[in-house]
């Protein structure tokens, strides 16, 4: 329908990988900000703070974990978005190439655009976890495993 609505340009690609990613970062997002602790937010009311210090230093905060897990999630599959995109109507790009290369039986072009897209994802998913390691560092899921499995010496 997107290639009908609005051409064989990059319009479509880009909608059909924003509709792939928007919804886990919106679930994930909605399950963080309300996972925020209510004690704290009522905290932050009583020594005069408003709507918006709740939410910079209450709701936010714990949205971001989940944030993040929504954007790992999203960011994978913004790659397979945009191959998925190209499958219809495309002349140039990865998924273009993946069509052109399993119609002729090229099976080492069909494996290199393969591994181009694994790399991709993988360069993409790690951009985003080390974003997540330095805005999120006090964050349980970023404390190193011998962190937490040492503990005090009895």
């Amino acid at each position: 329908l997107f290639v009908v609505w609005f051409g064989f340009g990059i319009v479509p690609k880009v909608l059909v990988t924003f509709l792939i990613c928007f919804f886990p970062i919106l679930l994930d997002t909605m399950t963080g900000l309300r996972s925020s602790n209510p004690d704290m937010a009522s905290m932050v009311r009583s020594m005069g703070g408003g709507r918006w210090a709740v939410f910079t230093k209450v709701r936010l905060p714990a949205a971001l974990p989940h944030l993040f897990s929504g954007l790992k999630v999203a960011i994978t599959l913004a790659v397979v978005g945009a191959v998925v995109g190209e499958f219809v109507g495309a002349t140039e790009g990865l998924g273009y190439l993946l069509l052109r290369a399993n119609a002729n039986l090229d099976t080492p072009l069909l494996f290199a655009a393969i591994v181009i897209l694994t790399v991709l994802g993988l360069v993409v998913y790690y951009t985003v976890s080390f974003i997540e390691r330095v805005s999120i560092p006090w964050h349980v899921s970023q404390r190193s495993e011998s962190a937490v499995t040492t503990g005090p010496a009895l």
